[in-house]
């Protein structure tokens, strides 16, 4: 085991902790917590002070998970071990974790959507791929019904079954050595449809929000 890595996974927690979502707004001089959904991410960013700053809070909620996957890559063997997989994926985990349960603001975070995102892409190629996918199934669906959960939602499960299909078919993938990911993968699919019980109630409902798409 490098010894860089709990060092690391540290790291990855406490910077995926950081509201960039609630700093962006309160420069602005608004509570992000009382407006719109009351989340700290992108989406409610959007609401209160419109696309641009929206789109700079998801940009920098995806460095969160993308810049400690980098970092991790550089530590790993080459070929990696399915004991350097768990590894690399305990820093992936940190860094949505603390992006769900910031240290910062009392454990009460976003939904981990959009680091999420910026951990596939970190986790090259393996996640990557399924992260992509992932990322055309939220923003078909967006654009097709306007419910950013519903598209979240959507994403999460495409993940997992997207990584299954391109062990199954990709010379050079097997699950002998890539099961870890398998785990992560559909436990973290787990946790976000999880994170969005209350937004399947409103789906159900039909009182859920829907957004504006140009």
């Amino acid at each position: 085991m490098n010894p860089l890595f709990v060092p690391l996974i540290v790291v990855a927690y406490l910077l995926g902790s950081i509201p960039f979502g609630l700093i962006i707004a309160k420069a602005h001089g608004k509570d992000l917590r009382s407006i719109g959904s009351g989340n700290i991410g992108s989406t409610n960013v959007g609401r209160a002070l419109g696309k641009k700053w929206a789109y700079i809070c998801f940009g920098f909620d995806v460095l969160k998970g993308f810049l400690p996957m980098q970092i991790a890559i550089l530590l790993l063997q080459k070929p990696p071990t399915v004991g350097d997989f768990w590894l690399w994926l305990c820093v992936a985990c940190a860094a949505v974790f603390g992006h769900i349960f910031p240290v910062y603001i009392k454990f009460k975070g976003g939904k981990g959507i959009a680091t999420s995102l910026g951990v596939m892409l970190g986790l090259f190629p393996y996640y990557t791929i399924c992260g992509v996918t992932s990322f055309i199934v939220w923003y078909i669906c967006l654009k097709i019904w306007k419910y950013v959960s519903l598209g979240s939602i959507s994403g999460a499960i495409a993940f997992p079954v997207t990584l299954i299909t391109a062990i199954t078919v990709k010379d050079g993938w097997q699950f002998v050595n890539l099961w870890p990911l398998v785990v992560v993968s559909i436990a973290m699919s787990i946790l976000v449809i999880l994170r969005h019980v209350e937004n399947i109630k409103r789906l159900l409902e039909g009182s859920e929000n829907k957004v504006t798409l140009k």
